[in-house]
């Protein structure tokens, strides 16, 4: 709900419409409340990013906060420790592969998706990253690679790129993975 609410507050700076999307209807509902009283146009919906009801190329931009272990907020949630075991990474790494080749869909040609994820497990940031641009596990996907890093200024340590992995103690964040992916074909 909070990303959405800052989406919305700056697409509607721009002239934009800010479309959330939850599988889930407990967490839409959510997200509405998040958005209650935000200025710019916005819809939340209910529906499965690996079975969009929306068009192929329909959007410019995406922002994909997919499911994860949650292993970069364990500063936060100590005890999730001792709920995820090993097996838990190969559950999320499908799921997470499907989302992102069907929002790399939904864009337009020269459209960008943005592939966040609250762990810096490879197995669920870069890895799922590549093995889509590479066309491992499914239907090739033309993409390329946009360095994250510019959009991050006065942020210290972003690493050698073009992805961010933000940690605990070095950015005093969860530890946070972005990649930015631009549609090419």
């Amino acid at each position: 709900g909070g990303k959405a609410a800052l989406l919305a507050a700056l697409a509607a700076g721009r002239g934009a419409t800010l479309l959330a999307a939850e599988k889930q209807p407990h967490r839409a509902r959510l997200v509405e409340r998040a958005l209650a009283g935000n200025p710019g146009p916005y819809q939340v919906i209910t529906a499965d990013g690996t079975r969009p009801p929306w068009l192929p190329g329909t959007f410019d931009r995406i922002l994909m906060d997919v499911p994860c272990s949650g292993l970069g907020a364990l500063r936060r949630r100590p005890e999730a420790r001792w709920r995820r075991r090993a097996e838990d990474l190969e559950a999320f790494s499908p799921l997470q592969r499907a989302l992102l080749r069907e929002a790399l869909k939904a864009v337009r040609v020269g459209g960008v998706v943005g592939y966040a994820t609250c762990s810096p497990h490879l197995a669920e940031t870069r890895v799922v990253v590549e093995d889509v641009l590479k066309g491992r596990g499914g239907e090739p996907v033309e993409a390329e690679w946009v360095d994250a890093r510019p959009l991050m200024p006065g942020v210290p340590a972003l690493g050698d790129g073009p992805d961010v992995q933000l940690w605990p103690h070095l950015h005093g964040t969860d530890a946070m993975y972005l990649a930015l992916l631009r549609r090419t074909g």
